[in-house]
């Protein structure tokens, strides 16, 4: 059983920066293309980032462009990593790390099946 879990997140002031953190179980995350997702109140689930097994390609998504850094380290336990920058109010959601379908696969925004409880990031002006 796949089973991600999300850290890093809590209440900032607008311009403050934080960095999320993902750990997994069930699989060998090397293997597997990963990525960041947020969801605001009353909105739908919105791609922020994707980084693939390897770590060679990655792919933001619009609100993710030009302040937020997705990373990953295959030889720690930490799965996946988001640095965000120069935090928005407009920023405040839940954050979710995911994990792909299918190994060895190209990066597909489409192909994450695997989500945590995510965590909140609270940003105030």
């Amino acid at each position: 059983q796949v089973q991600l879990r999300e850290s890093g997140g809590g209440s900032v002031q607008a311009g403050d920066s934080l960095r999320l953190s993902c750990v997994g179980s069930g699989r060998t995350f090397n293997n597997y293309n990963m990525g960041w997702f947020r969801q605001a109140p009353g909105k739908e689930r919105e791609f922020l980032a994707g980084i693939s097994w390897n770590g060679r390609t990655t792919r933001y998504g619009g609100s993710g462009k030009g302040r937020f850094i997705i990373s990953r380290d295959n030889t720690k336990d930490t799965v996946v990593e988001l640095e965000m920058k120069n935090l928005q109010p407009e920023d405040t959601a839940v954050y979710f790390c995911a994990c792909a379908r299918t190994s060895w696969a190209a990066l597909d925004v489409d192909e994450f099946a695997y989500w945590g409880q995510g965590t909140q990031v609270i940003v105030s002006s």
